[in-house]
């Protein structure tokens, strides 16, 4: 077993990380960038190195920096979590290459799988059904109209490399394809620093299944069931359950049969996941990616099986067995988990970093609480906006809904908007209970009632807002106590927002930041600029695309709000910027 490991990651799955290590008496390091300096994941761990500024492209993406710093350290293996350099078969290479254990799949699995476009030829020598799509990488506009036209519109135009919903786009036309791909390119060139696209047939009202494989580096792979992750938005997974309900047995064992054989005919060694679209309707399934690395929603298999999954990956990376026949993995009731984000739900999801001032998780039977920060930390712009995960566990799926909406109802958080009261809502759908959901439920079915945002102090600068906000009165108990209490409640009940429907909310937000005077563009969040395609002198059309900006892996074009001669550009390309931050100013015609 390694002495000590360095956590390649931060946040919620670098405080998971260091919380197994520690279970196994290993010494960890933590790597931050300078805006992460006071990080919980730095407080928790044994050591810790500052590996750039907070750009993740210099900092937590620079493959080099991070390897130095596990050499200085002293650390024996890496383990790199998911997101950032997780599935980058270049830095699984370096780190073995300094000697160093890399705790996940070898590159060459890891090169294979990751590239979207080569584990779709995996997968079909494995035998996996797959969607129609290009068969391989897509060059240009007009190889991908002729490709699209041979699928069928709409398609799903996929970036090759990456993951997290990142790099997605569908293209319901012809008219559409071509920024969908400069979109989905771009963003995935942004976030993984590879751009390369291709096309797949898009399925109208899927869901999304997946199945958790794990082997070892003596050739054993099993599969540790299957999860549903179907509630998402911008393709980003928000709600996942395990097992996955409502699939008919034939299959579901096809599914895990297919997942283990596509891992077995790559070698795969250590945690990962193989992602199915399944059509209820015509009860087909097929391959979609593999993740070659944990799962944010790893929890909620850990929750019906029993193992830990964190712990499992460093035995195997050391050289263990699994320890554990197929026939010994057993799925024992129901788990259901939500993600909690810093993003205003009312406000199309809209990323919104900032300091909690204030934390309380829920403590109740059968809960479990995955967060990675405290009360007084801040959520950064430069990165995810998820700040942590409730789960709870029931002998069947109906309990466990009624207890994970239980502790998402008790969940505290002052200082930033966050999901939790979206999710609890979610909870509730009649969708939802009935699994008559798809992935496209958030955007296009559900107009859920939130409750508005300074009810739970979601912009609170101040410790006190709170109970700032509050009326109190004194009461009189009659009785054998005989005494007066202070009885505290909310001044007021403003009536609930409804969120606006996805559509809607873009078509508001495409023209323009916030303005205080006409033909100026206010920044509508912290960000990134990843483009800036106008100068001073240049005459815009309203609804021309002026701005592209980036946050928290959300991308947001601002268009001009009326046509004009661009006065001032107050931005460049990878700059960062502020929330109301004056970007560009627009004489009108």
């Amino acid at each position: 077993m390694f002495s000590s490991i360095l956590i390649a990651n931060r946040g919620e799955i670098a405080v998971r990380i260091i919380a197994a290590a520690k279970t196994l008496g290993i010494r960890t390091v933590a790597v931050y960038s300078e805006a992460d300096a006071g990080a919980l994941h730095v407080r928790m761990a044994d050591d810790a190195v500052c590996i750039g500024p907070a750009n993740a492209r210099q900092s937590y993406l620079k493959i080099e920096a991070v390897v130095a710093a596990a050499l200085e350290s002293g650390a024996e293996a890496v383990h790199p979590g998911y997101g950032f350099l997780s599935e980058n078969a270049d830095f699984a290479r370096a780190v073995t290459a300094a000697g160093l254990a890399f705790i996940g799949p070898d590159a060459d699995a890891i090169a294979t799988m990751s590239d979207k476009v080569a584990a779709r030829k995996a997968a079909i020598a494995a035998g996996v059904p797959v969607l129609p799509g290009s068969d391989g990488a897509v060059s240009g506009l007009d190889e991908a109209q002729a490709i699209a036209r041979g699928i069928g519109f709409p398609v799903a135009v996929k970036a090759s490399f990456g993951g997290g919903g990142r790099g997605i786009r569908v293209a319901a036309g012809a008219d559409e394809l071509e920024a969908a791909m400069m979109a989905a390119g771009r963003e995935a060139g942004a976030a993984f620093g590879r751009s390369e696209i291709f096309l797949e047939a898009f399925l109208p009202r899927p869901r999304h299944v997946e199945v958790q494989v794990l082997g070892d580096l003596h050739g054993n792979v099993i599969h540790l069931g299957d999860r549903d992750c179907t509630v998402q938005r911008r393709h980003q997974k928000m709600i996942e359950e395990a097992p996955a309900p409502d699939l008919p047995d034939e299959m579901r064992a096809a599914m895990q049969a297919a997942a283990v054989a596509l891992c077995r005919s790559v070698n795969y060694a250590g945690a990962g996941t193989v992602e199915f679209l399944v059509d209820r309707q015509a009860e087909r399934f097929a391959f979609l990616e593999m993740n070659t690395r944990l799962q944010v929603e790893h929890g909620v298999t850990e929750l019906v099986t029993g193992i830990d999954l964190v712990e499992a990956q460093i035995r195997v990376a050391a050289g263990e067995l699994l320890g554990i026949r197929q026939d010994e993995a057993r799925i024992s009731g129901h788990a259901i988990q939500a993600r909690i984000s810093a993003e205003d739900c009312a406000d199309d999801f809209r990323p919104a970093p900032g300091r909690i001032t204030d934390l309380s998780v829920p403590l109740a039977p059968w809960t479990r609480a995955d967060f990675g920060v405290e009360r007084g930390d801040s959520v950064q712009p430069h990165y995810d906006s998820m700040i942590g995960k409730l789960l709870a566990w029931g002998p069947d799926r109906e309990s466990a809904r009624i207890r994970l909406h239980r502790a998402l109802s008790s969940l505290r958080v002052a200082g930033v908007p966050t999901t939790a009261a979206y999710a609890a809502a979610v909870l509730e759908e009649p969708d939802f209970r009935s699994v008559r959901h798809f992935t496209g439920s958030v955007e296009q079915d559900w107009a859920i009632a939130l409750p508005p945002v300074a009810e739970s102090a979601a912009y609170a600068e101040e410790d006190d807002i709170v109970t700032s906000r509050l009326t109190e009165r004194q009461v009189r108990l009659t009785g054998a106590a005989n005494r007066t209490v202070s009885v505290f409640g909310l001044a007021h009940s403003p009536p609930p927002r409804v969120s606006p429907s996805p559509r809607a909310a873009r078509a508001a937000a495409s023209v323009g930041g916030a303005s205080a005077k006409e033909g100026v563009v206010l920044s509508p969040m912290d960000g990134m600029v990843l483009q800036a395609p106008v100068r001073a002198g240049d005459a815009v059309e309203r609804g021309a695309t002026v701005l592209v900006l980036e946050a928290m892996k959300m991308e947001v074009v601002i268009a001009a709000p009326h046509g004009g001669v661009v006065r001032v550009v107050n931005c460049t390309p990878n700059e960062a910027v502020s929330k109301g931050q004056m970007l560009i100013e627009i004489d009108a015609a």
